[in-house]
């Protein structure tokens, strides 16, 4: 199952996450299959997205989804500070 893995700095984490749940139904219709939101323990601005996805494709087209409709636009990612860091990534070894 391939991840969309997303890292970035953030300046306010509940601006941040309002506008991550508003863009709910997008990530339903793109075929996100689970996401997991985590935060660095000893810094409180940045988050890191995993979204699961049955493609790469999938995973592909929401990438772009995401650069050109949220966050070109500072009203669709109001907490979001410089470019996000991206990557496809596949499991490689589980426990």
């Amino acid at each position: 199952m391939p991840t969309l893995h997303i890292e970035h700095a953030i300046s306010d984490f509940q601006v941040w996450q309002e506008a991550f749940e508003r863009f709910d139904s997008a990530r339903q219709r793109a075929g996100v299959r689970s996401h997991q939101v985590r935060r660095p323990v000893d810094d409180a601005q940045y988050v890191v997205i995993d979204l699961d996805f049955d493609t790469v494709d999938q995973a592909e087209r929401f990438r772009s989804f995401l650069h050109e409709n949220v966050w070109s636009s500072s009203a669709n990612s109001p907490a979001l500070v410089g470019p996000p860091e991206t990557k496809i990534l596949r499991l490689a070894l589980s426990s």
